[in-house]
């Protein structure tokens, strides 16, 4: 993302055409031998006992450059995006609501329900991936699970594609398809698990009122 990129819903959850430095990238990863599908309820465990922690992440925008930041994860429901120079992007989500800040935009701050995005589905305060109709897709993939899940009841609000390694289970990256079929990547770093966090961090308001 370009500093003079407008983050707005759309763009913070789409992408376009992987451009080849992306696919780069994401090959690069270092992942550990092939391995053997994880099932769901493993990977329910697993999110259910992330209560917090933080990394540094590579995102993949949806006019095809890369983006980079910290991303700060208290389960349930709170999460923040913290984008890195040149980049004046904030995505914080708590309360109920996801909010993308541009501190470079005279215009009012985008709010919606978190309820509203795939990524709801992670954060929520029991994931249950078991749950009919939730997973739409589950398959390993050389060194790696994916598992594409959705909301059940409201299915029009897109997905979210998991993907996994084994040996611990670790959450490495993820995709998100909103309800056009387009995708936004968000690579992780390695994380740091457990830790306290402010609740600051995920103040919506408290976030607006620091970046005017």
């Amino acid at each position: 993302m370009s500093g003079t990129h407008q983050m707005n819903r759309r763009s913070f959850f789409r992408s376009a055409s992987m451009p080849f430095a992306a696919m780069a990238l994401l090959t690069a990863l270092a992942l550990p031998a092939a391995a053997e599908k994880l099932p769901l309820g493993e990977l329910s465990r697993y999110l259910n006992a992330l209560t917090t922690a933080e990394a540094e992440f590579t995102q993949i925008n949806s006019d095809g450059t890369i983006s980079t930041g910290r991303i700060f994860i208290q389960r349930p429901g709170r999460a923040r995006f913290e984008y890195s120079p040149p980049d004046s992007n904030l995505v914080v989500a708590g309360n109920g609501s996801v909010a993308i800040v541009d501190a470079k935009s005279n215009q009012a701050p985008e709010q919606y329900p978190l309820s509203r995005t795939p990524l709801s589905i992670i954060l929520a305060a029991n994931v249950d991936l078991a749950r009919a109709k939730m997973v739409v897709g589950h398959k390993a993939d050389g060194n790696t699970t994916r598992v594409r899940a959705q909301d059940p009841e409201n299915p029009e609000y897109g997905s979210i594609e998991l993907v996994f390694t084994a040996a611990p289970t670790e959450l490495r990256q993820w995709v998100i398809r909103d309800d056009s079929g387009a995708e936004t990547t968000v690579i992780l770093g390695e994380m740091k698990k457990g830790g306290r966090l402010r609740a600051s961090l995920f103040d919506i308001s408290a976030a607006i009122a620091q970046r005017r």
